[in-house]
């Protein structure tokens, strides 16, 4: 609203005293200066909601409005202190797809788009069924595969992981690269520590359901 618009809204008697240079007319140039802000933000209200062009500042509404409030930190998630980093651009990826992880939660395809959105890399497996280094299995407990480009979120997706995976899980992270070979030589791949001469072993056939919920045993 311009300065003419509020004085319209004053009753008659304080319009008479809106004389250029007395102290109504100044507080009614202030009361305009005031509004501007809140004026130009109604004036593009649609684009708040839009996570794609949202301004970044409110970018941790939108996420508390799909329950992903939890990665975004600051004093409002009680995580002030947070030592992880998500990209600005992969939470509004994640907002968009917040309600297709929330109907997947739980499963494979869930926790993996999860983690893809959410680092911005591709390449993340399960594995349920192997043993422990002692050889015993290792029952409801959750290997998990992360490309090593990824090696720098490492944090982000720990995070990721406690919060997303099935609460009576435990969990393990290892980061797989593909070492640089020679031509003609079959590529050494690295899991965790040391290279072990070969690729880690896929999921079993009996685990390659993505819709299947993680952590229901599939063993006989």
């Amino acid at each position: 609203m311009n300065r003419i618009e509020i004085e319209q809204l004053l009753p008659e008697v304080f319009r008479r005293a809106t004389v250029p240079g007395e102290p109504l007319a100044e507080l009614l140039e202030i009361m305009v200066q005031f509004q501007a802000p809140a004026e130009a933000t109604i004036e593009r209200i649609e684009s708040y909601f839009n996570p794609r062009i949202a301004p970044e500042a409110f970018l941790p509404m939108l996420a508390a409005w799909v329950d992903l409030s939890r990665l975004v930190g600051g004093a409002a998630t009680r995580d002030p202190g947070r030592d992880w980093q998500l990209d600005p651009g992969r939470l509004r990826e994640l907002i968009l797809a917040a309600a297709e992880l929330s109907q997947w939660r739980g499963t494979r395809y869930g926790l993996k788009r999860f983690l893809e959105i959410a680092t911005g890399r591709s390449g993340f497996s399960f594995d349920e069924s192997g043993a422990g280094d002692d050889g015993r299995p290792r029952p409801f407990h959750l290997r998990v595969r992360a490309p090593g480009s990824a090696r720098a979120q490492r944090r982000l997706i720990e995070r990721i992981l406690v919060q997303e995976k099935p609460a009576h899980l435990t969990y393990e992270l290892v980061f797989i690269e593909e070492a640089t070979s020679p031509e003609g030589a079959p590529p050494a791949w690295i899991a965790g520590e040391q290279a072990s001469g070969r690729p880690d072993v896929e999921p079993t056939a009996g685990l390659s359901d993505d819709s299947r919920t993680i952590g229901t045993s599939s063993r006989n």
